[in-house]
């Protein structure tokens, strides 16, 4: 009895490391990739390009191989070994950061922008695998949550770094590097950020596990999937697929809309410093994030425990229905502190959907097929989300109010209503996803 606890209390104690250097990856992917956040007005006045453009090097350059390349990855890690694929992404996406540091004009800038969405877009799929393999089925929402957490711990950590970085730039604006001379100071961001990603692909290459595959449709064939296996598996969850994939797209076009305008929001709006916006703004990600993302899992966890199902879409909607009122309202007010509060309930708000719609994803989705439909999920979401959410502001800024003054206007335009329909694509989406349940019944 006492060797059956010990294992049990080891595998427990691996299942919640694993999680946490998976998040940890998480934590630098988003580091890496919203670095840039800060560094909107030196990337202006160095390369001499508008908003629409930056948006475009925080977005579509990102967001490019990052989607497009999703669906194959998914495919790999359906297929080949997990891990390995990871620690070979860390390794892309972390020298490709780097290398922005690099860049001398727009065009090279965004071609390494591109190269780091190709090393990230292996982590998600095989990640939410890896996890849904190795934790308990009880603690699923609460473990992919947990990783979830990375997005606000690295964004967070982008715009804190960001700051610090402006404020360099203000006493010295440029930096010599050795072995490459004299470079702009906002550069070196990218630098410190890109290079100790090389020692965390060390670390997971040398200590993670592969986990044995559970789930599966058919244990003697794991590996025989087709693409008509795929095919039927959306067409028979059609309905709830279309609610989630869209739902919570939604929810993250207007958490990466935040992500970055805010800081140059509280600029042009409340004549703040960009740096000592981007602090606050950070530590507020770091900190409700987070707590979020927790609450979402632990209530979607007790809402399956009392043995109903659907607790992501039910909670996921309940949430996106509390975010409603700041994402409207918090860039209008004029007060920046009532702005930075109503901006923490959003996060907190928003941060707990984003993690459902992986941990629903998961639920009904066979082992053969996790990877490839958590890659079709993120094709759509990171095309809504990272892709569109940031330059649909600036469209709205540019194009129909024409003056960087209506920021405020446009966020609050943008986010207000992308929640409020998000809101409503989950709460009647809830059925869909039901039957679903009941359906992965038959495998799992």
């Amino acid at each position: 009895m006492n060797s059956r606890v010990e294992r049990d209390a080891e595998s427990s104690l691996y299942t919640w490391y694993a999680v946490g250097l998976l998040t940890t990856a998480y934590v630098f992917s988003y580091l890496d990739r919203s670095i840039l956040t800060l560094l909107i007005k030196p990337i202006r006045d160095d390369f001499g390009i508008s908003d629409t453009q930056v948006s475009l090097l925080h977005g579509f350059a990102f967001a490019i191989f990052y989607v497009g390349l999703g669906v194959p990855m998914g495919w790999l890690a359906d297929r080949s070994h997990r891990v390995r694929l990871v620690t070979a992404g860390i390794g892309v996406w972390s020298v490709f950061t780097a290398a922005c540091g690099l860049t001398r004009n727009f065009l090279e800038l965004f071609l390494m922008r591109m190269m780091v969405g190709v090393g990230e877009s292996v982590l998600n799929p095989c990640a939410y695998s890896i996890i849904t393999d190795t934790a308990r089925r009880r603690h699923l929402s609460l473990a992919l949550s947990i990783y979830t957490m990375g997005i606000y711990l690295g964004a967070g950590l982008a715009l804190v770094l960001g700051g610090l970085v402006i404020r360099i730039i203000a006493e010295q604006p440029s930096l010599s590097v050795p072995f490459i001379g004299d470079i702009a100071s906002w550069k070196s961001a990218f630098f410190i950020v890109g290079i100790p990603g090389i020692l965390l692909m060390l670390l997971v290459g040398k200590t993670l596990r592969e986990p044995a595959r559970t789930g599966l449709m058919n244990p003697d064939h794991a590996r025989r999937v087709s693409l008509s296996d795929v095919i039927s598996f959306v067409r028979l969850n059609r309905h709830v697929l279309f609610f989630h994939f869209l739902g919570f797209s939604l929810i993250q076009l207007m958490a990466n809309a935040l992500g970055l305008w805010i800081p140059t929001f509280f600029s042009r709006s409340h004549g703040w410093e960009v740096a000592e916006a981007g602090i606050v703004f950070g530590v507020l990600l770091m900190i409700c994030g987070p707590l979020g993302a927790l609450f979402g899992g632990w209530c979607a966890d007790r809402y399956d425990g009392a043995k109903r199902a659907g607790g992501p879409f039910v909670v996921g909607a309940g949430l996106s229905v509390v975010a409603i009122i700041p994402a409207t309202i918090s860039t209008l007010v004029e007060s920046p502190l009532l702005a930075f509060v109503l901006l923490g309930l959003l996060i907190l708000s928003f941060s707990g959907p984003i993690a459902l719609g992986v941990s629903a994803l998961q639920q009904i989705t066979p082992n053969e097929l996790r990877g490839q439909i958590s890659a079709i999920y993120l094709l759509i979401v990171n095309l809504l989300g990272i892709g569109f959410g940031p330059t649909l502001v600036a469209l709205v800024t540019d194009f129909v109010f024409g003056s960087d003054d209506a920021l405020a206007t446009s966020l609050a335009s943008v986010c207000g209503s992308t929640t409020a329909v998000a809101a409503l694509l989950l709460f009647v989406g809830r059925k869909s996803f039901r039957r679903s349940l009941e359906r992965a019944q038959q495998w799992s």
